[in-house]
């Protein structure tokens, strides 16, 4: 089978160029090589190569940035997968469209988990553009999977546990607020890479979520993150109030894996077992890229 990932060079594209490589031939690109706001560049990308399958990995995911950037947000967030969506139904390609918790409200109360079906109710730029992403997809083909995740990180790009890290080793001593009130399910790139090598095979079809199981805060995480490097830290709890931020964020992120499930097709696994493995297997790289950092 021929595959075409978008925004390969990011950490959930790394993850998925490195696991369906190993059974399929798969062409990677990103920005530099595929601007997919560029109609015409995706219908020959598409055109050339073949795809019958094609993971959209690409996003503008500056959460804040999204508030004042919003055309730029617009234009990748939706437009983007709309060109995707219409190139992959002309040639007779499925479209894997990566989507977020972002395109609910989070005004459940934990721990209350949103399924597919629960009414979308985006309250930022970032989430609005999502959704508008997840209807263009939906409109303009009927091959088409939607995975729905959640607080991604992978040993590829920034992420919030390389942040923590980077800060953290620069001065254990500093005192790091991190938000203890709004909850999640942090996942790993790699495992969900692995989920969309098991829908693929399984030929799935639909809107999927697809997070760790279990749940917790942001500093639930970090604490648990900078506990298992064992580096020495300050990370402390504070609330939503106490650490504004230009976008408005769901307080409650969790995801319940409902359709992977019913179908038997679910890998997803706890998400502090993951961190584990992710720490045990990337710890030494994961610091000393910290500390390569400039100051």
């Amino acid at each position: 089978m021929k595959l075409l990932i978008c925004g390969g060079k990011g950490q959930l594209g790394t993850d998925c160029h490195a696991i369906l490589a190993r059974n399929h031939e798969v062409m990677s690109v990103d920005l530099d090589e595929l601007d997919i706001t560029d109609p015409l560049q995706v219908e020959s990308a598409i055109a050339g190569f073949g795809p019958n399958v094609i993971v959209n990995c690409a996003a503008y995911t500056a959460v804040d940035a999204c508030e004042t950037r919003s055309e730029m947000a617009w234009k990748v967030n939706a437009e983007g997968p709309r060109n995707l969506a219409a190139a992959a139904k002309r040639y007779g390609a499925q479209l894997i469209h990566i989507s977020t918790d972002y395109v609910f409200d989070g005004g459940k109360a934990p721990p209350e988990s949103y399924v597919e079906t629960d009414e979308t109710h985006p309250v930022s730029c970032y989430g609005r553009s999502k959704l508008a992403g997840e209807n263009a997809v939906k409109e303009a083909t009927n091959n088409y999977m939607i995975l729905r995740t959640a607080w991604l990180y992978g040993i590829g790009g920034p992420n919030f546990l390389k942040t923590m890290l980077s800060l953290t080793l620069k001065d254990p001593t500093r005192e790091i607020k991190v938000v203890n009130d709004q909850f999640g399910s942090p996942t790993w790139s790699y495992r969900l890479a692995l989920q969309i090598e098991k829908l693929i095979n399984e030929e799935g079809q639909g809107v999927y979520h697809a997070t760790a199981e279990g749940h917790g805060t942001w500093f639930q995480l970090a604490s648990e993150f900078l506990d298992q490097m064992v580096v020495p830290h300050c990370v402390v709890p504070c609330t939503t109030a106490d650490y504004p931020t230009l976008a408005t964020r769901p307080m409650n992120s969790i995801l319940e894996n409902r359709r992977l499930k019913e179908s038997g097709m679910n890998l997803m696994q706890d998400w502090r077992s993951d961190l584990r493995q992710f720490v045990a297997e990337f710890r030494d790289r994961l610091i000393s890229e910290a500390r390569e950092e400039p100051r």
